[in-house]
C-alpha cells in the first residue's frame, strides 16, 4: 500500500513525556507537602517555645528564718531600746526649750527607729519567736529609761540641751555597739544583715547629732 504509516516514534515521545510530565508534578507535589509540613512542624515548635517563654517564673523558694539565741537576744534588746527613744523622741518634738536644730533631729529619729522596730518586729515573726521585753526595769546602757528622762525635765535650762544631746548620743552608740556584735557573733543571715543596716544609720546619725548645738 502507498498510504503513509503513521510515525510510531512520535506517539511513543508523545506518550513518555506525558508520562515523565504526571512523575514531575507528582514530585513537586511531594516537596510542596513536605516543605508545608516542615514549615508547620516549624511553627508549631517556635509557638510553643513562645508560649513556654511567657509563663510566670515559678516564686523562689524563701528559706525559713532559723535564729540563734544570740539573734534573739540582739533584737529582744533593740526593741526596747528603740521603743523608749520614741518617748523621748516624742517628748523633745513638743518640750519647751528644745532648739529648733535638736526638734528636727528628734523628728528625724523618730521615723527611722519606727521603721526599725517594724523590721525588728517583722524578724522576730518570721523567726517563730514571741516578744518578750526581757529587759523591763533595768538600767541598760543607751536605754532613755523613764529615770533618765525625769532627770533631763529636772535639769536647768542650761543644761537641757547639753543633757539632751549627750542621752542621743548615748543611745545611738549603743545601737551601733549592739549591731557590730551581732554581724560578730549572730547565726541568722538575715539578722546579721538587719545589724548592719542598723549599725550603718547609727553612725550616720550619730554625724548629724554633731552639728546640733547644745545650746
Amino acid at each position: 500500500m502507498s498510504g503513509v504509516e503513521p510515525d510510531r516514534g512520535s506517539g511513543m515521545t508523545a506518550s513518555s513525556t506525558g508520562k515523565r510530565g504526571w512523575r514531575l508534578v507528582g514530585v513537586v507535589a511531594i516537596l510542596v507537602t513536605t516543605a508545608l509540613t516542615v514549615s508547620l512542624a516549624q511553627g508549631w515548635l517556635h509557638g510553643g517555645t513562645r508560649a513556654k517563654a511567657v509563663q510566670p517564673a515559678a516564686s523562689p523558694t524563701v528559706a525559713p528564718v532559723v535564729l540563734s539565741g544570740t539573734d534573739v537576744a540582739f533584737v529582744q534588746l533593740m526593741i526596747p531600746m528603740d521603743d523608749r527613744a520614741l518617748v523621748f523622741f516624742s517628748y523633745l518634738d513638743t518640750a519647751e526649750g528644745v532648739t529648733p536644730a535638736l526638734r528636727e533631729l528628734a523628728g528625724r529619729l523618730a521615723r527611722s527607729h519606727r521603721a526599725e522596730v517594724a523590721d525588728l518586729r517583722s524578724l522576730l515573726n518570721e523567726g517563730g519567736v514571741a516578744e518578750e521585753n526581757i529587759h523591763e526595769g533595768h538600767q541598760m546602757p543607751g536605754m532613755i529609761t523613764e529615770l533618765r528622762l525625769d532627770d533631763l525635765k529636772a535639769a536647768p535650762a542650761g543644761e537641757f540641751g547639753r543633757r539632751a544631746v549627750t542621752l542621743i548620743q548615748e543611745h545611738l552608740a549603743q545601737g551601733a555597739s549592739l549591731s557590730r556584735s551581732e554581724q560578730k557573733f549572730g547565726g541568722s543571715e538575715r539578722a546579721k544583715a538587719l545589724a548592719a543596716a542598723l549599725e550603718q544609720a547609727r553612725n550616720e546619725e550619730l554625724a548629724l547629732l554633731k552639728a546640733v548645738p547644745q545650746g
